[in-house]
């Protein structure tokens, strides 16, 4: 009888065909497949998502420091889409130029006018207003002892501080956020055709939206992020075309909402699962930045990020073909047994934290790390102190998300003591 187990993680395997990001198992802990990559093919091809994955922390930081790697494009799917969903996307526009696709001198010019609207002194003044949101927020459900934290918190804080620093309305927030999905759906364009049309509309319609709020900027500035990124064409200060000023507003939109969500829902799962490290921040909020850190590489919210070779490339064993799309798995290499130290214990006090990869490497370091790491230390101290014995819940399970570049959660049903002092 043929066996169909899966092989071991101390197997070696064709990894290209084991290695499925959007499998159950692997999207509920996709960590022991990395490391059997990383013992045995740390890089290989994946004919499924028609890319090459880099697994190791040293050749992820070659990919992301060496100029020979572009990221121009490298967020465009890499199945063909069918005639219908490229008719949709034809409406809109076709090209992305954006901070995290762009390569210089299109990258310094675009980072310029993004470190003017994330500069350090505009992100700590925000903290106030960052933590009465996430009080009001708790408020509204803290009395109940159980809650979706993704939904009730971890989405809605990271959503009000970006539509706040981008000027568009709250409201609007709970309709743009399955339109920033959809991007992420065409480019794992692994969903039936008319499931794509679908987030082909979406996609188009968030262009829209971005689009007419900075025509809306061109008639009445104001002190917000649109008004930052506007277009020099349409009267503003910012030296970007109209189309470049739209996608950078989208990745904003995401990069300032999706990856923070994660970033939060993935660490209260660690923190449940670890409740000496949750009392000793609870005991001790000094730890919190340290622990922030730890959590970003324990289970990253970025799976990992996109690159294209621009010339035939060696690579830890392989030889990756110029043109071809690399996958830099940031997951894989911030496990990395060869940079840190019993990679799978989640731990707080870690001392080499500062060496993970979450947040990139090099001139695409991202740009907004400052305010995840606020958004992150704000709501951990709140939330381990004003729900307590947060847990599980007894009959809600979580749901991972099926998304090929953000980890986190679409459900977490959680529970925890209600209390007066809550």
């Amino acid at each position: 009888m043929e066996d169909t187990s899966p092989p071991r993680v101390d197997e070696p395997a064709d990894i290209g065909s084991l290695f499925n990001p959007f499998d159950p198992a692997q999207l509920e802990d996709p960590y022991p497949v990395y490391a059997l990559a990383r013992r045995h093919t740390p890089v290989f091809y994946s004919e499924r998502l028609g890319v090459w994955v880099v697994t190791r922390h040293a050749d992820l930081c070659t990919v992301l420091r060496d100029p020979a790697f572009s990221s121009a494009g490298s967020l465009e799917a890499t199945t063909s889409f069918a005639p219908e969903v490229h008719a949709v996307l034809s409406e809109g526009y076709l090209t992305f130029t954006s901070l995290v696709q762009s390569d210089p001198p299109d990258h310094t010019r675009i980072r310029n006018a993004f470190n003017k609207a994330l500069s350090p002194s505009r992100v700590a003044a925000m903290e106030p207003s960052i933590r009465k949101i996430a009080n009001e927020l708790i408020d509204g459900f803290v009395s109940e002892g159980e809650a979706d934290l993704m939904s009730r918190f971890a989405y809605p804080l990271p959503g009000i501080v970006i539509s706040d620093l981008l000027g568009i309305p709250r409201s609007d927030v709970a309709m743009l956020k399955p339109w920033s999905n959809d991007k992420q759906v065409l480019l794992a364009a692994n969903e039936t055709t008319a499931r794509l049309v679908e987030a082909a509309r979406g996609y188009v319609s968030l262009q829209r939206y971005f689009l007419e709020h900075f025509e809306d900027r061109a008639r009445e500035p104001k002190d917000d992020l649109i008004t930052l990124l506007l277009p020099k064409e349409m009267g503003g200060n910012a030296p970007l075309s109209v189309q470049e000023a739209v996608c950078n507003a989208m990745d904003l939109l995401a990069a300032g909402h999706e990856t923070t969500s994660d970033l939060i829902g993935n660490g209260l799962v660690l923190f449940i699962e670890h409740p000496d490290q949750a009392a000793a921040v609870r005991a001790d909020a000094s730890l919190i930045p340290t622990a922030v850190d730890e959590i970003l590489r324990a289970d990253t919210p970025i799976r990992g990020m996109f690159r294209v070779a621009k010339t035939d490339y060696e690579l830890g064993g392989a030889t990756i073909p110029a043109g071809a799309k690399v996958f830099v798995l940031y997951g894989s290499g911030n496990r990395d047994e060869a940079r840190f130290r019993d990679p799978d214990r989640f731990d707080i006090h870690r001392k080499d934290d500062g060496a993970h990869i979450a947040f990139g490497k090099g001139i695409h370091y991202c740009v907004g790390n400052a305010l995840a790491r606020l958004e992150a230390r704000v709501a951990f101290e709140l939330l381990l102190r004003r729900l307590p014995n947060v847990r599980y819940h007894p009959s809600l399970p979580a749901e991972r998300r099926p998304y090929l570049i953000l980890r986190g959660f679409e459900r977490l049903p959680l529970a925890w003591d209600v209390s007066d002092r809550a």
